[in-house]
């Protein structure tokens, strides 16, 4: 899906996409019942340098999906932040009450976030859609009729946004030799929606016709694709397995802020 990201390949983009949705389900409830914040905290920093190794997509593009994560998860976390309990208070105004408990909560479920969210990331730049759909069907006998119309419907989104890029500049001609109030508000949505959602129903059906005449449909068949698993899938379940031990380690040896359990209401 990011190819043309793509500087370098690495060996995740070999593995299997069920070894890695399988380990960031494992990972996604193995972090809910983490309430140490210092193991959360390097665990977060131990996902996101394994982010950073595997990924082999450009940095820049890397730091923007890693931001945009970060922001997401502080957000999230300002309720916990803003109107949690605690008995050290920061500060209070009217409803909003911040304590020291309530800050260290909401910035543990922020680092929980990130810790998903870095993983997550990871599966997102180290797999083609293609393989995806192809290893649902081989190993978890998904109906190929389904997983088509799944990847049919993704390969089209593409040619959407090109329709609506041709679509705009057709547009601007055309308004430069007719009068504005005939392209005004709601008229100028229109000109824009109605032939994009025509021309998109009619290359959906274009679509839908030749898949039916090509027997996509439910039923035994042969894959030209084959998405096996390797030893690259034990690989990297020993990779995240020696990550969350590390990340326990430096816990245990270097604790930042000493706090043993965040649901307390006083750990000071």
């Amino acid at each position: 899906m990011f190819e043309m990201w793509k500087i370098r390949k690495t060996f995740v983009d070999d593995v299997n996409i069920i070894t890695k949705l399988a380990i960031a389900v494992i990972l996604f409830f193995f972090v809910i019942l983490v309430h140490q914040f210092d193991f959360i905290l390097y665990l977060a920093i131990m996902m996101f340098l394994l982010l950073m190794v595997f990924n082999g997509v450009k940095w820049g593009i890397t730091f923007a999906f890693v931001g945009v994560a970060i922001v997401f998860s502080i957000i999230s976390s300002f309720f916990m932040i803003f109107y949690g309990d605690g008995t050290h208070t920061i500060f209070k105004f009217g409803f909003m009450h911040i304590t020291t408990e309530s800050l260290f909560r909401g910035l543990h479920l922020a680092l929980r976030t990130i810790t998903i969210s870095c993983f997550g990331i990871l599966i997102a730049f180290t797999s083609h859609i293609v393989m995806v759909f192809y290893s649902l069907m081989q190993h978890l006998k998904v109906k190929p009729k389904v997983a088509y119309a799944f990847m049919a419907a993704i390969r089209m989104v593409p040619l959407m946004i090109t329709s609506l890029i041709q679509l705009r500049h057709s547009l601007k001609m055309r308004y430069q030799v007719i009068a504005p109030q005939h392209y005004k508000g709601i008229k100028r949505l229109k000109h824009l929606f109605i032939p994009l959602l025509s021309q998109n129903i009619r290359k959906a059906h274009q679509l839908s016709v030749a898949m039916e005449k090509k027997g996509f449909k439910d039923g035994p068949r042969t894959y030209y694709y084959h998405a096996p698993f390797s030893y690259k899938d034990i690989l990297l379940v020993i990779i995240v397995v020696a990550l969350v031990i590390v990340a326990y380690l430096l816990w245990q040896t270097f604790p930042i802020t000493g706090i043993n359990d965040i649901r307390l209401n006083d750990f000071s």
